[in-house]
């Protein structure tokens, strides 16, 4: 025990264990509901892109900043194990502050996203976006302009999708108002995505989703 903590106990909050329980049983009704089919269509772009050495940018506010962030590690990391297969190459809008504070302080935060677009996006590019609402208006400029610039566009939304649903080649929403309970699910959406994308490189079948893609 620590220092100075001999002898203490922790009282525990008699009010807590309802609380906790609740949130957990909401999030295990929600799991039959999330959208699979959607969730193996992003995968399927993913596969294309990387095939192709194009480029995906993730990005997000708040904690779906981090997601984006967590997004990108993982893929860009998580499958060097995969030799025969081209690196995937991803990168998070969301990490350059100096960047980001720029562009807002000079132009607005609206603008932070899609300027960085405007830079880095070509066509055939993905862009990625994260948000709980699916309304951010700096995320939806984003979707906006990756579509100007020919780039295919999905996202992870709560809610009902919010606008951003209708910017998205392929949307997957959590049918959910809770945030806290949409970012969780997007944690674990991510995850799914990330181990779909590993294990077709593993296997080797990272062609055959491809045909699925080739709408978008």
């Amino acid at each position: 025990m620590s220092p100075g903590h001999e002898g203490r106990t922790w009282d525990s909050h008699h009010d807590a264990g309802p609380s906790i329980e609740k949130y957990f049983q909401d999030l295990s009704t929600l799991i039959p509901q999330l959208p699979y089919a959607a969730i193996g269509r992003i995968v399927s772009i993913l596969l294309e892109a990387f095939e192709e050495h194009r480029m995906v940018f993730v990005f997000g506010n708040g904690g779906s900043a981090a997601s984006a962030s967590h997004m990108m590690c993982d893929l860009n990391k998580g499958t060097l194990e995969v030799s025969a297969h081209p690196r995937p190459r991803v990168m998070s809008l969301t990490d350059n502050v100096s960047l980001i504070s720029a562009w807002a302080n000079d132009f607005g935060y609206e603008r932070i996203f899609s300027e960085q677009l405007k830079t880095f996006v070509r066509p055939r590019d993905v862009a990625f976006a994260i948000s709980t609402s699916g309304d951010s208006p700096n995320v939806l400029l984003a979707l906006e302009t990756a579509r100007e610039y020919g780039a295919l566009t999905m996202g992870l939304a709560g809610c009902e999708g919010g606008r951003m649903q209708g910017l998205c080649d392929v949307c997957a929403v959590v049918p959910s108002d809770n945030v806290q309970i949409v970012e969780d699910l997007h944690h674990a959406m991510m995850h799914s995505i990330f181990t779909a994308v590993r294990d077709s490189f593993l296997t080797g079948t990272a062609k055959a989703p491809m045909a699925r893609a080739a709408s978008f």
